[in-house]
């Protein structure tokens, strides 16, 4: 059973908003990665979705640009 806070936690696509709620980041910013194509989305007819995996692999592509970044620092 899912309760209705998780609801967003368990789809597979996620509205902007919700992605930059995962995150922990604002909206504008969220639109920026999208429009950037930092963080992978896709159209659904006239919506702008963000697949919930797509969060985890723009995360983890951070994470090893920032290690490499240190390294080189």
């Amino acid at each position: 059973m899912v309760v209705d806070g998780d609801v967003s936690s368990q789809r597979l696509l996620l509205r902007v908003e919700e992605a930059a709620d995962r995150l922990g980041i604002g909206r504008s910013l969220m639109y920026r990665l999208v429009l950037s194509g930092e963080v992978e989305s896709i159209h659904v007819g006239r919506l702008r979705r963000v697949p919930a995996e797509c969060l985890e692999d723009a995360v983890e592509r951070l994470r090893r640009e920032q290690r490499t970044h240190d390294e080189v620092a």
